[in-house]
């Protein structure tokens, strides 16, 4: 979202605004380091230009500014776009069975039941 937000601007940056005039802003380490490596992902890429990779250092710097660090002691997958969802599962599952020599099947089923499992912990 902030990425959307400071490169782009519309809804994510109106988001982005309310949040920080009405709540409180916490992020992680792992998010910290996202923020430092996005950016510079998407100026090799070519999706964003050099104007927009100032206003979104300059909008993730002060976004990190008001942020307090966390340490989460649970982790959560949460993803809204299906494609999104579907790669955090396999990262799981192939964390969950690097060293095994599983069919697609297998593996499939392994991904069906690490979904099931995460999300039966979150409620």
């Amino acid at each position: 979202m902030l990425v959307s937000a400071f490169a782009f601007g519309g809804i994510p940056k109106k988001a982005v605004q309310k949040a920080f005039s009405e709540a409180d802003i916490y992020v992680s380490p792992a998010l910290l380091r996202e923020y430092r490596d996005v950016p510079l992902e998407l100026i090799t890429e070519g999706k964003i230009d050099q104007l927009q990779l100032k206003a979104l250092i300059a909008g993730i710097a002060a976004f990190v500014t008001k942020a307090k660090v966390v340490n989460p002691q649970k982790k959560f997958i949460i993803c809204r776009d299906p494609e999104d969802r579907l790669d955090a599962a396999f990262k799981v599952a192939g964390e969950a069975l690097k060293k095994s020599r599983l069919t697609m099947k297998e593996v499939d089923n392994a991904v069906k039941t690490v979904r099931r499992k995460t999300y039966a912990k979150m409620k």
